[in-house]
């Protein structure tokens, strides 16, 4: 394996991105942010449907239905995390409060005050036996929270304003341990009743590491998708994985 590769792995590593680099390799829920700001543009161009006020979020075990599995998804491996694998909200912040939002987001959390939360992995099957291939495969992190009342718009709108005012980038830190991000740029992703994408890049050793994120929301649901590859390149949204989730969803 080329030593910029381990390098990478390492340093994914560190960063917290484990269980999604051993997935790739083969084989969580935070108090409200009361101080979130909720903006009245849409965030997309597409129609916003609000969700009632009396909206109830989802119990998890209506979640688990609802979010993605491997029989609704060709050309992708499906995991549940298993006990203790996936990162819990109170395990996640930022030496910037205001980039909180997409911290989480990022490690595969549902920002916010959801009520509940389903989490997936989801694998890109690359064609052909080529090991270092499936080595480097997108692997992406889905988690699909529900929300009571406007809680889904008012996180959407925390991420958006995050988007917005963390583009030189913060440190996440999980568990203790730092991973840096140092761009957050504006990419475009298209489902539910509105959505959200960035492109994100980290510092992994001096070099760059990229990770694509996008949002959607669907009535009182939200679901995030954090994709990386163990290269440190993704090249595009995981476009088909988030418009399987928005059918769901229906």
């Amino acid at each position: 394996m080329p030593r910029t590769l381990l390098r990478r792995t390492a340093a994914a590593t560190a960063a917290g991105s484990l269980a999604l680099l051993l997935a790739a390799c083969g084989g969580s829920d935070k108090p409200a942010k009361d101080d979130a700001k909720k903006t009245d543009a849409p965030a997309s161009a597409s129609a916003s449907a609000a969700p009632k006020a009396d909206a109830k979020a989802l119990p998890a075990a209506e979640l688990e239905k609802l979010i993605v599995e491997q029989a609704d998804l060709k050309g992708h491996k499906v995991q549940k995390g298993k006990a203790g694998e996936n990162l819990t909200a109170d395990a996640v912040s930022s030496d910037k409060p205001a980039c909180e939002p997409l911290a989480e987001a990022l490690t595969g959390v549902a920002p916010g005050a959801s009520g509940a939360i389903a989490q997936r992995k989801a694998i890109e099957v690359p064609k052909g036996n080529d090991p270092m291939a499936a080595l480097g495969a997108p692997v992406t992190s889905l988690a699909l929270g529900s929300y009571d009342a406007d809680g889904a718009e008012k996180a959407l709108a925390s991420l958006k304003a995050a988007g917005e005012s963390c583009t030189g980038g913060f440190t996440i830190i999980t568990g203790g341990v730092k991973s840096k991000i140092t761009k957050v740029a504006a990419d475009s992703a298209t489902a539910g009743d509105e959505a959200l994408a960035w492109s994100v890049t980290r510092d992994m050793e001096g070099e760059p590491f990229l990770t694509k994120l996008a949002v959607f929301r669907k009535g009182n649901n939200l679901a995030t998708f954090a994709t990386l590859s163990i290269t440190g390149e993704v090249k595009e949204q995981p476009q088909t994985l988030i418009d399987t989730q928005a059918k769901k969803l229906g």
